[in-house]
Parts: structure tokens; C-alpha cells; sequence
């Protein structure tokens, strides 16, 4: 017959890590996404947690006598989930940036729409790379990243043992603003680079033919312009990825030492 007893010790201790999965993954890329169901999160959290408690090997004794410190300790895990999962969800971030100047270049800045996925409204150009980034995220594997990452902090970071630097942590968040400015125009160089172009041969234009509307003109050619880069280097959004995943990777490591 198949045991399946436990104490109460090997009870809290897989809350635990049950806690700091379920956060990450309410957090997560992909997994965060309003449409996806509570009770798939809830299933990959939970038989998640149970393939993390049969490889680890349990804390001897965890420092805690009251329901209190139990209680402070569920808290600690559950901040670092958040934690490594805004790290990895805050890379995505970058890819809404480039839709925002792709689309203020183009002037469908103000056509904006609602994402039913973040339930925010976004710009169109935006929800397009949004989705494209998701599914070349599936189709990369970067989600077996994800959880191979989450399961390895359990080594780096012991349950109960998160300790949180604030200042590890700040600089982190630092250096990744200055990423997601350079990595967010990398993306929208091509609009960026034909708009502008566009723009300069539209000022000789006005200057050598002042009775032209050249405002009016130079919209519809700006919309037509930006449609054609996005159809044509739509190849080129594998590579871009490629950025974002790299930074995805750098900011969860960042944070990992941050709380170890």
C-alpha cells in the first residue's frame, strides 16, 4: 500500500514552498495574464511545489515557536516570489515602451486600445509586440527557464532564509532602467530611423513647395510608413526577443542575490 502520511513539520515546510511559488507565478510572464484561469495558476503552483519538495532537501529546523513567526516567515516567502517574478515581469515593461515611441512616431499615439490581458489600456502597436513577445516566449522555452530558475533559488535562497538587501536590490532596478531605455529603441529602431527620414524629406519638400499641406500629408504617410516597417521586420523580432529574454535573466539573477 502507498503511504501517505507525513508529520506536521513536512506540512509547513511545503506551505512554504507552496507560497513562494503561487507568488511567483501570479506575477510571472505569461502566467500573470488576466485570461489565464485561477485554477490553472492554482495547478501549476501546487504540483509545481510538490516536484520542488521531493528534490530538496528540508530545513532541519525552521526558527519559529509561535503562530506569529510561522506567520512572518509565509510573508518572507512570499515576498521573495514576488520578488524574482516583478523581476522577470518588469522585463516585459520594455516591450510596451516600444510600442508607446513606435506608435508616438507613427502618430497612432492616441488610437489606443484595451488589453483584456493586463486589463490596461495600451497602444496598438504595443499589444502587437506584447503578444508576439508571449508567444515567442512559449515557443523559445523560456518558461522552462522561468521555473528552472525558481526551483534553483531554493538552493541559493533555503526556505525561511531570505534575507533582503534593499541596496543589492535598488541597484538592480537601477541598471535595469538604463537597459530598458537602450533595449526599448533597439526595438523601435527601424520606425524610428524610416520616420525620421521621412520627416526630413518632408521639411524640403515644404520648403521647396510652401502652398503644399505638408502636415496633412505627412500623417497618412507616417501611419503608412510604420505599417510597412512593422511588416517588414517582423523577421527581425526573434532577435529583439532575444534582448528582453538576456535581461530577463540578468534581473532574476540580480534579485536572487539580493535576498540571499
Amino acid at each position: 500500500m502507498i503511504d501517505f502520511s507525513f508529520s506536521l513539520y513536512d506540512l509547513e515546510f511545503f506551505l512554504l514552498i507552496f507560497t513562494r511559488i503561487s507568488c511567483f507565478v501570479f506575477i510571472a510572464p505569461f502566467f500573470s495574464m488576466s485570461n489565464t484561469p485561477a485554477r490553472i495558476r492554482v495547478g501549476i503552483s501546487f504540483f509545481t511545489s510538490l516536484l520542488v519538495y521531493e528534490v530538496i532537501t528540508p530545513v532541519e529546523t525552521l526558527a519559529y515557536d509561535t503562530v506569529m513567526e510561522y506567520a512572518l516567515i509565509v510573508i518572507r516567502e512570499a515576498v521573495a516570489g514576488l520578488l524574482i517574478g516583478f523581476a522577470a515581469n518588469m522585463c516585459t515593461y520594455i516591450i510596451s515602451f516600444a510600442g508607446s515611441i513606435a506608435d508616438m512616431m507613427t502618430g497612432m499615439a492616441m488610437a489606443t486600445m484595451f488589453d483584456p490581458t493586463t486589463r490596461q489600456q495600451t497602444s496598438i502597436t504595443g499589444a502587437y509586440y506584447q503578444y508576439i513577445f508571449m508567444m515567442l516566449l512559449i515557443a523559445s522555452g523560456m518558461y522552462r527557464y522561468l521555473f528552472g530558475a525558481l526551483a534553483d533559488t531554493f538552493v541559493l535562497i533555503p526556505v525561511g532564509g531570505a534575507v533582503f538587501h534593499a541596496d543589492m536590490l535598488l541597484e538592480s532596478t537601477l541598471q535595469f532602467l538604463g537597459d530598458y531605455v537602450i533595449i526599448g529603441f533597439r526595438i523601435v529602431l527601424p520606425i524610428f530611423a524610416v520616420v525620421l527620414l521621412m520627416d526630413a524629406v518632408l521639411g524640403i519638400i515644404a520648403r521647396l513647395t510652401p502652398q503644399l499641406n505638408m502636415f496633412a500629408v505627412g500623417i497618412q504617410l507616417k501611419i503608412i510608413a510604420g505599417l510597412l516597417v512593422l511588416f517588414l521586420t517582423v523577421g527581425m523580432l526573434g532577435n529583439a526577443a532575444d534582448y528582453v529574454f538576456q535581461e530577463m535573466k540578468q534581473m532574476i539573477v540580480a534579485y536572487v542575490e539580493g535576498m540571499r
